[in-house]
């Protein structure tokens, strides 16, 4: 018979205990952070703690990947799963700390250093609490969030990462440099937006350059699609539906003397609506062919569909609200008004079951924390990572039971 504990106090305690590993942690894996799909040392650190902590069970490589995925086994067969991801962008670190990275052009530009050391530091604590645990809590360390070619929760879900045992509710968090340290934030429905791209190539007809009558100029097509491609959103998407479409590469040509036979161009689109995101690509390509036959071109268009829209489920989403502000107190806790139009493939866990995802913030003026995501100068307070590590395990704690 287990004694009744305060799990509130207990996790709070045990969380606050460990920050030193937390930071310890956090600051090996910003120093040799790895690309998507090359999480190998990351992945083996991971799997190394996770039996240093006790966890039941831990399986390396799942789904042919290099996603780690651990089970702390409790009292009844509800389920409740945590997920973090684990890799690291293309970028050269400029912040000049002590623990930048130590290999060239990779950088935790995104904070998934951070989200990495939380999961194992609510690991940690929930094996400690395991006789009181009322349910499993299934821990996913997965790769390849931030390369929209390499699927990474989408081939883990299709592995089963959800099933044995089946999951009944995911929480999954991210670091937010537009929140102070030390608030939280999450909203019910949507929260971020799905994340395709495109490619586009104009074929025209070379010419010299002092004779464009005797060619086709792509370059002039090109720049007549781009002005095109963007009265999309203006004039043909309900303004009241948020969308992005953004051309952010483009390619072509030889020297200033000659017009090229073709470019190439890429960008991405952003939606919350999945009917809209069915549609867009429908308008482009409409859009691209009645350019370029205006012109006497032809093109080629490749629009590839990355992660759906982000939309928590009501009930997590309350629930998560609820037990954040009995964590932390009401005033540290944000319901959010605004979703983000960036993409998170978190969204393919929502899509098969219910769950939550949650904003940390990082930012902190007085110590010059301020860079956004995706920046160089990225980096985060490490006072909340205490804070992530308690929100995950009280979260997990008290699904399992008041669902057991």
């Amino acid at each position: 018979m287990s004694i009744h504990i305060d799990a509130r106090e207990e996790i709070k305690k045990l969380s606050n205990q460990i920050k030193d590993e937390l930071i310890q942690w956090r600051r090996h894996i910003h120093m040799y952070p790895e690309l998507s799909a090359q999480e190998h040392k990351t992945a083996k650190f991971v799997a190394e703690k996770l039996r240093e902590f006790g966890v039941d069970e831990v399986i390396e490589n799942f789904g042919g990947t290099t996603a780690v995925v651990g089970l702390i086994k409790g009292k009844h067969d509800i389920t409740v799963a945590l997920r973090a991801d684990m890799d690291a962008l293309p970028m050269q670190e400029k912040t000049g700390k002590p623990y930048a990275s130590k290999v060239p052009n990779v950088m935790h530009s995104c904070g998934h250093d951070a989200h990495t050391t939380i999961l194992l530091g609510a690991a940690k604590v929930l094996t400690e609490l395991k006789e009181h645990l009322q349910g499993n809590v299934k821990l996913i360390f997965q790769p390849c969030e931030e390369r929209h070619d390499c699927d990474g929760a989408k081939k883990l879900v299709e592995a089963g990462v959800l099933d044995n045992p089946k999951v009944s509710a995911i929480f999954g968090a991210h670091m937010f440099p537009e929140l102070p340290a030390g608030k939280v934030g999450t909203k019910i429905g949507h929260m971020m937006a799905s994340s395709d791209i495109f490619h586009i190539k104009i074929k025209g007809k070379g010419a010299h350059a002092s004779r464009p009558h005797l060619g086709v100029d792509p370059v002039l097509v090109g720049a007549q699609v781009i002005n095109s491609l963007h009265h999309i959103v203006s004039r043909k998407v309900d303004p009241l539906h948020p969308a992005v479409l953004t051309i952010g590469r483009i390619k072509g040509g030889y020297a200033d003397n000659i017009i090229p036979d073709e470019i190439e161009m890429g960008g991405t689109v952003r939606t919350l609506s999945l009917e809209l995101r069915d549609q867009i690509p429908k308008w482009m390509e409409h859009t691209i062919w009645g350019v370029t036959l205006a012109y006497g071109a032809a093109y080629e268009f490749d629009y590839q569909h990355g992660t759906p829209p982000v939309i928590n489920d009501e009930k997590t989403t309350k629930f998560a609200l609820g037990m954040m502000k009995d964590l932390l107190g009401e005033e540290n806790v944000v319901e959010l008004e605004n979703p983000s139009m960036g993409g998170e493939d978190f969204a393919e866990y929502l899509m098969k079951v219910p769950g939550t995802f949650i904003r940390i913030g990082i930012r902190n003026e007085e110590k010059g924390i301020t860079a956004p995501l995706h920046s160089p100068l990225f980096d985060i307070d490490e006072d909340v990572l205490p804070i992530g590590v308690s929100v995950m395990a009280y979260l997990a704690y008290k699904w399992v039971e008041e669902h057991s």
